[in-house]
């Protein structure tokens, strides 16, 4: 008799999310010296981490023998007051992944909806199919969220809704006055998770904290991951008014953060050399990139964040031969989107290398 007819219905519907190949994988399947692969599939920071926050985390190594601090003080504390917040607005999660497990831990039922864009980040899907929600799916015309289109879809049962700012894959973004009236349209029973893992690329950021101080019922997700670098730690954090966090709290697993994480974290935190060291290499990348596809004439989307989203025609092709030249791409067919690829930001050398492959496989599917 097989075990899986006694597994929660949910959780056999799931298909699992795949994240960007692993570089020593690659290495292994395909004979290749890992220092030679270039891995621009999972928008990590190609600077690597804090420079603060490696020699915190190697002070905090010294006591990993005991257990964390379970409310994370310290990391929220810095935090809040960085965001001229109290420390109960602060909650903190195994990435920022794990704050949209716990709003659907907190939220989501088999009578209850979620509402995203189309092309938003995938797991808002796995997690609505994982507690038997419904998941609204709302075009995004131009990539971009239709925020009318999505205050429009609201109805009595609906209890999340996630607006990915800037949005993966796409790499775009809603301004001020969108959220504002679409935050005019927001009933009391929703609850609005910003997603803003991206946040820091940005010059001129849409202030969607101000809604915490409002009192509304509102999620900002931020993460550690990206700009500081720290993706290997799992470190994330939501922002919420104080009887939101309270709830989120009670979903959260004992123990959620780890020591070194949170030392990483509150470091990297206090490093702005490394964050507009960061910002500005991603610039020079994105302007690289955009560039030399208005040269090809290849379609892509203009980025706000770390990535950007390139029409290449058989994605899961361009992937996979790119693969075998130790360049590692995303991609998007997942997304629905089978003819384009997602790649992130590197540093100049990564992009010329991962211009001069794609260059070449392009070329050679043309023959």
């Amino acid at each position: 008799m097989a075990i899986e007819q006694f597994a929660n219905r949910f959780v056999c519907d799931l298909i699992a999310y795949e994240p960007g190949k692993p570089i020593d994988e690659t290495a292994r399947e395909l004979g290749l010296d890992p220092s030679d692969i270039v891995k621009v599939a999972s928008n990590e920071n190609p600077l690597g981490p804090s420079p603060l926050a490696k020699e915190a985390m190697r002070k905090a190594l010294d006591e990993s023998h005991i257990y964390p601090d379970g409310g994370g003080w310290k990391l929220r504390s810095a935090i809040a007051k960085k965001f001229d917040l109290e420390l109960s607005n602060v909650v903190l999660g195994n990435g920022s992944n794990e704050i949209i497990e716990i709003l659907c831990h907190s939220f989501l039922n088999p009578k209850a909806e979620l509402i995203a864009a189309e092309h938003a980040f995938v797991v808002y899907k796995l997690m609505a199919t994982l507690f038997g929600a419904k998941y609204v799916e709302v075009a995004d015309p131009g990539f971009v969220h239709d925020l009318e289109g999505m205050a429009d879809a609201i109805t009595p049962d609906t209890r999340l809704l996630f607006i990915a700012n800037p949005n993966n894959p796409t790499g775009t973004m809603v301004g001020q006055e969108a959220l504002d009236r679409f935050m005019a349209r927001v009933p009391e029973h929703v609850v609005v998770a910003f997603d803003e893992a991206y946040h820091e690329f940005l010059d001129d950021a849409p202030d969607v904290i101000k809604y915490i101080r409002e009192g509304r019922n509102v999620c900002v997700l931020r993460t550690c991951s990206k700009i500081h670098g720290l993706a290997a730690l799992r470190i994330g954090y939501g922002l919420a008014p104080k009887h939101l966090a309270e709830v989120l709290q009670k979903a959260r697993q004992p123990f959620n953060t780890n020591a070194i994480a949170q030392a990483g974290a509150l470091a990297a935190l206090e490093d702005a050399d490394h964050v507009n060291k960061t910002k500005a290499i991603n610039k020079e990348g994105l302007a690289f990139y955009e560039a030399a596809f208005r040269e090809r004439g290849l379609e892509f989307v203009p980025s706000v964040a770390n990535f950007i989203l390139v029409k290449v025609g058989e994605g899961d092709r361009v992937f996979r031969d790119m693969l075998k030249h130790g360049v590692i791409i995303r991609a998007m067919s997942g997304y629905k989107l089978p003819d384009w690829v997602r790649i992130s930001i590197g540093t100049p050398a990564q992009n010329r290398r991962c211009l001069e492959v794609l260059d070449s496989v392009l070329s050679a599917a043309a023959v």
